[in-house]
């Protein structure tokens, strides 16, 4: 499993240098870094992107990361109090999908005042003394949380629900008559064209999953050809991790897959 990490800088330039630092750790074999972006906070509080991440598989995330970062930081004062409107209450449940709970999103607020900057980055990393030496080095605070997909597992749990939601209504209306079953085809066909969208996102989802968890190795065995030899155990284990947290997640939603294609099929 990755992490998260925000850095916080005084100034852009300080960030600029804490990126290249960032990515000194990687070619070393400290780290892995799979995404970086570097976004700032004006004087009256707008928050803007002055680095995008990389548009690739691996940089993806980073990018939806610090579209919903903005939204949440950048927003109304008080709205993690619950004084948020539509736009950062979506925000913040973009971030909560990737297991980036509130206190993280407090802790980088609270630290990203006026006139700083900041690195985001997802990074694999055996031991957190490389990064917050260096970083520390150049001024800059590190806050990490690890990434934790909760919306596979929401997708997963939904699916179930739909399928047997779906499995309901279909008992009854083979066993309803007249208008009532007019009315239960109604709602039956509704389910199926809902269970059929599950299905679609499902199958985007996988794809998507795939791509993250083929890019993710790619970029590790290429670290491993350009680490140093007391580098390249440790970003072996990093390579098996990521397949691990790759199988247990794309079995999850293969699972699910299979059981809208069940009850579609019957």
């Amino acid at each position: 499993m990755s992490k998260f990490v925000v850095i916080v800088f005084s100034n852009e330039a300080r960030a600029y240098e804490g990126t290249r630092a960032v990515k000194q750790l990687h070619a070393e074999g400290s780290l892995t870094l799979y995404g970086v972006a570097v976004i700032a906070k004006d004087a009256s509080g707008k928050v803007s992107i002055k680095e995008a991440a990389d548009a690739g598989p691996a940089g993806t995330v980073v990018g939806y990361l610090v579209g919903a970062l903005i939204g949440v930081i950048g927003g109304p004062v008080g709205m993690l109090a619950g004084a948020a409107g539509g736009t950062v209450m979506g925000s913040l449940f973009d971030l909560f999908n990737y297991g980036v709970g509130e206190d993280f999103v407090s802790k980088v607020s609270n630290e990203l005042g006026a006139g700083k900057t900041a690195v985001i980055a997802e990074i694999g990393e055996d031991w957190t003394t490389p990064l917050d030496t260096r970083m520390a080095a150049l001024g800059g605070t590190v806050l990490r949380t690890w990434r934790a997909d909760f919306e596979d597992e929401q997708i997963a749990n939904e699916i179930v629900q739909q399928k047997a939601d779906f499995e309901q209504l279909r008992s009854e209306y083979a066993q309803a008559s007249g208008e009532a079953k007019a009315k239960l085809k109604a709602k039956l066909d509704q389910a199926k064209a809902s269970l059929k969208g599950a299905e679609d996102r499902l199958q985007t989802r996988i794809d998507v999953l795939d791509k993250e968890a083929n890019a993710k190795i790619a970029a590790l065995e290429k670290q491993i050809v350009d680490a140093q030899a007391d580098a390249k155990e440790k970003i072996r284990q990093r390579v098996a991790a990521v397949r691990a947290d790759y199988q247990t997640r794309s079995a999850k939603l293969k699972q699910a897959w299979a059981l809208t294609k069940e009850a579609l099929a019957a």
